[in-house]
């Protein structure tokens, strides 16, 4: 916490970590500082950081009061956080050298897209799992921006697609985005 009282927020732009973490507060109207870091070491702790708003800011919720509903939540943004993102994270990318990164980042993407498209029809509504808004959604749409980055055809994965295209379109996923970030090079800002 700053002096101020405003919880800080140690961020890198590109970061789908922060940017999960950043829609969380940006939907939960909580004014935040962002420290600007880079680090090449991964950040894991942004589904703890999301549950623990939940916990202390239950308004928006971002689990489902079902518990059927909250296991599918917190599978998706597990396969999302834990299952796709670190191994096509720079840290990995960099152990299987220059000219093999792209082809091993698409692979790890569309690999893990491949199982999240399936799950997602039958859990989708308007979001990943219903109409709410939720920790998935948060996952969701990082790696969707990730998958596009290094070039993954997102035609094999309408639901995908269709989820992320929705939640593009909400201030709270605008707000947080990379290219709004105190710490974007001047070439990547919106």
């Amino acid at each position: 916490m700053t002096e101020s009282g405003k919880p800080i927020l140690y961020s890198y732009f590109r970061s789908s970590c922060s940017w999960r973490v950043r829609i969380a507060l940006a939907l939960k109207s909580i004014d935040y500082e962002t420290v600007p870091v880079n680090l090449i070491k991964d950040g894991g702790q942004q589904l703890a950081i999301i549950e623990y708003l939940e916990e202390t800011r239950p308004t928006p919720r971002l689990l489902p009061p079902d518990p059927k509903k909250k296991v599918l939540v917190r599978m998706i943004s597990d396969l999302i956080a834990s299952g796709i993102q670190p191994v096509q994270n720079l840290s990995v990318l960099k152990q299987v050298g220059q000219e093999n990164q792209l082809t091993w980042a698409q692979k790890a993407i569309t690999s893990g897209f491949h199982a999240l498209e399936q799950i997602l029809q039958s859990t989708a509504g308007k979001y990943c799992v219903g109409d709410e808004v939720s920790m998935a959604d948060l996952c969701l749409v990082p790696q969707v921006a990730n998958a596009e980055r290094f070039k993954v055809d997102l035609t094999p994965y309408p639901t995908i697609s269709r989820i992320n295209k929705s939640l593009l379109a909400l201030e709270a996923f605008q707000v947080s985005h990379p290219c709004r970030q105190p710490d974007t090079p001047p070439e990547l800002r919106a």
